[in-house]
């Protein structure tokens, strides 16, 4: 299996080298754009040799973009527009009870690259020099940084893929892919199995085959969440030039502080657990798709801006570096089942007071618990051979 992640570092380019990085990542960006708006007129045309055919001496000649860099514009365009194509395809319409799929159809202009960034494909465009530098291709001509990279040395034995050179604030940044093949997860070492129930009050619920539960409580991302939201509605009302341009640096920096939380919390739960464990989530696809309009309107943003996808995505590349795993299964019922009897029933979850009690054999326990242990028995069930297991309700 090979895992793949994305290493930041940064570089320190003269004033000359960044007058020279700047040229080039503006070239890039209207040549993104340029090649946008033709695969938009033309039918949403996303293969790498025809684009090449119609727009590579244009790319050239108007945007005096080098060969390499041609070819990394037409691979940005494609692989946002299919980006674009699988989120519209996992986020159907939704209209008189009917779900309609959407494509690229649905598009009712070009995608747009506004932020200034460009790729370099390594040992062509970009390469090591040293420990300490590093050999960035520019309209200009060739130049040469100092770089750091923090923990750079366990990366040695990785594969470097292409780069991409960015600007945050004054701040030069260089975004490396790297990849290694690691083996596969032999199902058979599994040596601890845990459940994890997601939600706003807890974020992460865990329960494991020892009985042991870990809550980690969302009560501070809550406050954090409700401060942004607080401050844009001010300066939503404000609705000046400054107030929006306020708008989105706010809503930059929360989602880099969720991001580093997500990054903290994965981390945690690995190293806690250690190597060969089974992380059992539920599968939770399209949950906000189905139930944000059914909630309150004070309480939507906090449903739509949860923050679940990103930290699976976290926690399954950093157990599949810890030679462990992650599944997910049904989350049919995890919340209604009593772990102990069997019993599913609605109403005997208690929201108001975060309650489980099970009016067939009276078992009682916090329901963000509940939730984890039954999902960390559908688990139990993934090891011993059933590899889609679920819960069905007695008739």
């Amino acid at each position: 299996m090979e895992i793949s992640l994305t290493i930041k570092a940064r570089i320190y380019p003269s004033q000359s080298e960044a007058e020279s990085l700047k040229k080039t990542m503006e070239a890039y960006r209207q040549g993104c754009n340029y090649a946008s708006q033709y695969v938009f007129n033309n039918n949403f045309e996303l293969g790498q040799s025809k684009l090449n055919k119609a727009l590579y001496h244009d790319l050239r000649d108007t945007f005096d973009l080098k060969s390499q860099m041609a070819q990394s514009v037409l691979r940005t365009v494609i692989a946002r527009y299919k980006t674009v194509a699988t989120q519209l395809s996992q986020k159907p319409y939704k209209c008189l009870g009917y779900k309609i799929k959407r494509d690229l159809t649905w598009l009712w202009k070009p995608i747009t690259f506004s932020r200034p960034q460009f790729e370099l494909v390594r040992n062509r465009d970009w390469s090591f020099k040293n420990d300490n530098q590093v050999s960035l291709n520019t309209l200009d001509g060739r130049i040469i940084c100092q770089i750091s990279m923090s923990g750079f040395e366990k990366y040695q034995d990785w594969q470097f893929g292409s780069a991409r050179v960015l600007k945050s604030s004054k701040h030069w940044y260089l975004h490396i892919s790297a990849s290694r093949e690691i083996d596969d997860y032999d199902i058979n070492q599994t040596r601890h199995v845990i459940g994890i129930d997601r939600g706003l009050r807890q974020i992460v619920t865990c329960y494991d085959e020892k009985g042991k539960t870990l809550f980690k409580n969302g009560k501070q991302i809550a406050k954090k969440r409700n401060h942004y939201k607080q401050l844009r509605r001010h300066l939503q009302l404000t609705n000046t030039k400054s107030s929006k341009r306020r708008i989105r640096k706010i809503g930059q920096r929360e989602n880099r502080w969720m991001s580093d939380y997500n990054h903290c919390l994965s981390k945690t739960l690995v190293e806690k657990y250690g190597t060969d464990s089974l992380f059992v989530l539920e599968d939770l696809t399209d949950i906000t798709f189905d139930t944000v309009n059914n909630r309150k309107r004070e309480d939507r943003y906090e449903h739509c801006s949860w923050s679940f996808y990103d930290l699976e995505q976290k926690l399954t590349y950093k157990a599949h570096l810890n030679h462990s795993e992650v599944i997910k299964v049904d989350a049919y019922c995890t919340s209604q089942r009593c772990p102990k009897c069997g019993r599913i029933n609605k109403e005997n979850r208690k929201h108001n007071l975060h309650l489980y009690i099970c009016d067939k054999c009276g078992y009682k326990s916090n329901d963000d618990r509940i939730g984890a242990m039954n999902i960390q028995n559908l688990g139990t069930m993934y090891v011993s051979g059933n590899y889609k297991p679920t819960y069905q309700k007695l008739v």
